[in-house]
């Protein structure tokens, strides 16, 4: 499937579209297809309207209960991939304003209870101190002080002992040196004090011995869901369970390589030393 990002906001009305062409193609009412699927009609209503996003689930469903298949089938099937996929690029966000993407991303936490984090090479804003969030978004123009205070706002969802959350930060995330040294050393002990909370597990990946893996980017898992992969100009937001899967999968063999715990701590505490000496 060619990957086209202009295209994603537009696949959904043509996903919506094909599906209620097939069903009528079939000579089929939205009542049947609704009570082949164990759907709702209203959910079969609002699939073919546009109004509701369907899973890959939902789509293979609705097609082999109309018994479509060939070439037709799988061109719906890359549609239902492509609807489920989402772009926001750095620079509608930048225009937007900031803040409003911490709006956005506070929904998105009150409304998850399992979170993993994989940090490739910068700390989160959930677990920076503001020094290190002023530092974070400092190449963007204009008064940021709403959007440092609603990142910092953010942090308090980390004592929900509702939710869980798995932080993975490789040595490289930790250590660059995004801070002055001594800014650093506190940003080190912020992670120490993180790593503390009953419902936080914090793991650290040191770039030392043997590491088979090859990630490329920071990610972040909502639930079994949702996940949202960074890039150097945006963001992609998947809901595919295949691709959250997928994601999953590589959350847990990277956690195999992680300190955690006391040695998590341990090794912070040194390279935070480091920093003040």
């Amino acid at each position: 499937m060619t990957f086209e990002p202009e295209r994603l906001g537009q696949s959904r009305s043509d996903l919506a579209e094909a599906l209620r062409s097939q069903r009528k193609r079939a000579g089929k009412t939205q009542t049947w297809l609704a009570r082949r699927c164990a759907m709702s009609q209203t959910k079969v209503s609002n699939i073919e309207s546009g109004k509701l996003t369907p899973t890959i689930v939902d789509v293979e469903l609705i097609l082999e209960a109309l018994d479509a298949t060939g070439s037709l089938a799988t061109q719906i099937l890359t549609l239902a991939r492509t609807a489920n996929t989402e772009w926001q690029d750095h620079w509608s966000s930048r225009r937007r304003g900031l803040d409003k993407k911490q709006n956005e991303l506070a929904r998105l936490e009150s409304l998850s209870t399992e979170f993993r984090f994989f940090l490739l090479s910068m700390i989160t804003g959930l677990l920076a101190t503001p020094e290190y969030v002023r530092a974070s978004i400092a190449d963007v123009p204009g008064d940021q002080s709403k959007t440092v205070a609603k990142k910092l706002e953010r942090q308090s969802v980390l004592y929900d002992s509702s939710k869980s959350f798995t932080f993975l930060l490789t040595e490289q995330a930790v250590r660059w040196p995004l801070l002055p040294p001594m800014a650093m050393s506190m940003q080190l002990d912020r992670l120490v004090s993180v790593s503390r909370i009953p419902n936080v597990r914090l793991g650290i990946i040191p770039l030392s011995g043997y590491i088979p893996e090859r990630p490329l980017n920071t990610f972040t898992i909502y639930d079994r869901r949702l996940a949202t992969v960074e890039t150097g100009t945006g963001a992609l937001i998947l809901r595919d369970h295949r691709d959250v899967t997928a994601y999953r999968e590589d959350f847990d063999r990277y956690e195999g390589y992680a300190l955690s715990g006391d040695d998590a701590r341990a090794k912070l505490d040194e390279w935070a030393s480091a920093y003040r000496r």
